[in-house]
């Protein structure tokens, strides 16, 4: 089975009401981003390793990853490694903050499962 990814907006500490504007957080989810499934290493699926690797991803402007990081790992370094590969090619709706995109850190978690048959 393909790993599965699902962004989580990084938290930030709350701005000073007078400080705050409207502001979104990256996206990786739109339709149009043909973001590619991490590959699930031969070795791990033979040695029947899962779990679940969660990424901290600074999103620029541009929308292109400008560090990824593990903020949480799957205990296995094959998986760990194979997300942080496939989630430095992908492509982010960056956030905005008034309407203009800005830079900005998202959580993505990655999902590796085996299933039988």
């Amino acid at each position: 089975m393909a790993p599965v990814m699902a962004p989580v907006p990084a938290a930030e500490p709350p701005a000073p009401a007078a400080a705050r504007a409207q502001v979104s957080a990256p996206r990786v989810d739109a339709d149009y981003l043909d973001n590619p499934a991490p590959v699930y290493p031969a070795q791990s699926r033979r040695l029947k390793e899962s779990g679940k690797t969660v990424l901290r991803v600074w999103v620029a402007t541009s929308g292109v990853p400008a560090e990824v990081t593990v903020h949480a790992s799957s205990g296995y370094e094959r998986l760990d490694q194979a997300a942080l590969n496939a989630v430095r090619r992908w492509r982010f709706v960056p956030a905005q903050r008034d309407g203009e995109p800005v830079s900005a850190s998202v959580l993505v978690p990655v999902v590796f499962t085996l299933k039988d048959g």
